[in-house]
C-alpha cells in the first residue's frame, strides 16, 4: 500500500466507477483537472476509456508519456482546457462518468462548472465531486493558532467566498449537496475522505507495523458516517444526472446559465 492519503483518493475514484456501473470496465470517463494522469492510467488499466481535460500543457505531456509507457495511448487522451471551455473540446452527452476532484475549489463559478459537467454527461450518467471540507479547515487553522483565519472561515459561505482573503474555496456538506441539486443531480453516495489521515502523525503511520493498513481500514469504516463526513478534510458526493433534467436540455443550451 502507498501513502494512505493517495490510496484514499484513488479509492474514491474506484467507488465512483463502481456506482456508475463500471466495475468491469467499459465506461467513457472524463477526468477534469486530471493532471499527469495518475488516476487516468489506472482507470484505463481497469478497462475504461479516459479523457483528461487540464489547463497545464506540462501535465498533459507527462500524461502522454505515462500512457505511452503503459501502452494505453488509445485508451487515454489529454486535452488542454478547463470547465469554462469544456464544450469547445468534448461533445454533449459523451461520457458515463465525470471525475471532478479538487476542481470546484478553484473555478470562478462552481455552478457554471457543474452545468458544463451535466451537459457532457449521458442521461443517467454520474459525477463524482470531491471538495475540501470547511469544518476540517477551520479545525486545522485553530490548532495551528491562526484563530483569525479560523473565525473568517467559520463565517464564510461557499457562494460568497473571497478567494483572495481565504484561499481556495471550502465547502460545507449541505452546500455541496445543494449545488449539485441545483444543476439536476441526485446524490447517490456521500463519503468523508481523510477523516483522520491528515491528523495522525506520519511517524505513527510509517513507523508502526500495520499502521497504514489499519488507518486505511478505519477511514473506510468511518467514511459513510454523517457525523464524521461533515468534519472530514475531503467531501465526496457521487451523484446521478436526473433523466428528466438531461432530456429537457439535450444540447446543453442552459449550460452557461
Amino acid at each position: 500500500m502507498g501513502p494512505v492519503r493517495a490510496e484514499l483518493m484513488w479509492q474514491s475514484v474506484v467507488d465512483a466507477t463502481d456506482i456508475a456501473g463500471g466495475g468491469k470496465g467499459g465506461l467513457d470517463v472524463l477526468d477534469l483537472g486530471g493532471g499527469t494522469g495518475g488516476d487516468a492510467v489506472r482507470l484505463a488499466l481497469l478497462g475504461h476509456h479516459v479523457t483528461v481535460v487540464d489547463p497545464s500543457p506540462d501535465a498533459l505531456a507527462s500524461l502522454h508519456r505515462r500512457a505511452a509507457d503503459a501502452d494505453l495511448v488509445e485508451a487515454v487522451r489529454g486535452i488542454q482546457g478547463d470547465t469554462a471551455d469544456l464544450l469547445d473540446h468534448v461533445d454533449p452527452q459523451s461520457f458515463d462518468l465525470v471525475i471532478c476532484h479538487g476542481v470546484l475549489e478553484y473555478v470562478d463559478d462552481p455552478t457554471e462548472a457543474l452545468a458544463a459537467v451535466a451537459t457532457v454527461l449521458r442521461p443517467g450518467g454520474h459525477v463524482s465531486v470531491v471538495v475540501a471540507g470547511r469544518l476540517a479547515a477551520i479545525t486545522a487553522r485553530a490548532l495551528a493558532g491562526d484563530f483569525a483565519t479560523a473565525q473568517a472561515l467559520l463565517s464564510a459561505t461557499a457562494d460568497a467566498w473571497d478567494v483572495r482573503l481565504l484561499g481556495p474555496r471550502r465547502f460545507g456538506l449541505d452546500e455541496l449537496q445543494d449545488l449539485l441539486a441545483a444543476r439536476g443531480f441526485e446524490p447517490v453516495a456521500t463519503n468523508g475522505l481523510r477523516v483522520f489521515a491528515d491528523l495522525v502523525p506520519s511517524a505513527i503511520v510509517d513507523g508502526e507495523p500495520g499502521a497504514r493498513e489499519a488507518l486505511f481500514a478505519l477511514e473506510r469504516l468511518a467514511r459513510t458516517s454523517h457525523d464524521f463526513t461533515s468534519v472530514s478534510a475531503g467531501l465526496q458526493s457521487i451523484a446521478r444526472l436526473d433523466l428528466e433534467s438531461a432530456s429537457s436540455d439535450p444540447g446543453g443550451k442552459n449550460a452557461a446559465l
